[in-house]
């Protein structure tokens, strides 16, 4: 499903967790582009300055975001590594692709809740036969839109064996 550019500075479209509901999904070179953002004891620092970065490189090639899909790879404590979708490449911008088996599983509430969340994951990607081979987090909608819908999805995505 690929949705219409939308400025990711002003708002995020609203999130229907139904399709990433304990999904599992094959990608194939999955078209994305990645960026950093500085974190402090994992808490994003960057974060919006990061977004509209890439939202003018976006913008600039007249590219779209599918499903304004946004991945987040907490690499430490300092760094999240953001994984862009896009369905294009995008001049100026470090192009990569995902390609791999996923399963995937839909939370709502604070990130407070985050440490319970990701051990309750981990839980259900084993007791579906599954290994996780790496977990990426996605953020839905900013503080801001989350407030206005009021509710804070939160998509973890495991690459699994």
């Amino acid at each position: 499903m690929t949705t219409e550019h939308q400025d990711l500075s002003i708002c995020c479209p609203e999130f229907d967790p139904a399709p990433w509901q304990d999904k599992l999904f094959t990608w194939e070179n999955k078209k994305f582009i990645r960026d950093k953002v500085c974190t402090l004891f994992y808490m994003p620092l960057n974060f919006g300055a990061v977004m509209k970065r890439l939202d003018g490189k976006i913008r600039k090639e007249e590219a779209t975001i599918p499903d304004y899909l946004c991945l987040s790879d907490h690499t430490s404590k300092w760094n999240m590594d953001l994984y862009l979708a896009v369905d294009k490449e995008i001049a100026g911008a470090e192009n990569t692709m995902i390609s791999g088996r996923f399963f995937s599983k839909v939370y709502e509430g604070p990130f407070k809740d985050t440490g319970k969340w990701m051990k309750e994951f981990d839980a259900t990607v084993r007791s579906n036969g599954l290994t996780s081979r790496k977990v990426y987090m996605w953020y839905t909608t900013c503080p801001k839109c989350a407030k206005k819908y009021g509710k804070n999805y939160v998509v973890m995505l495991a690459n699994v064996d």
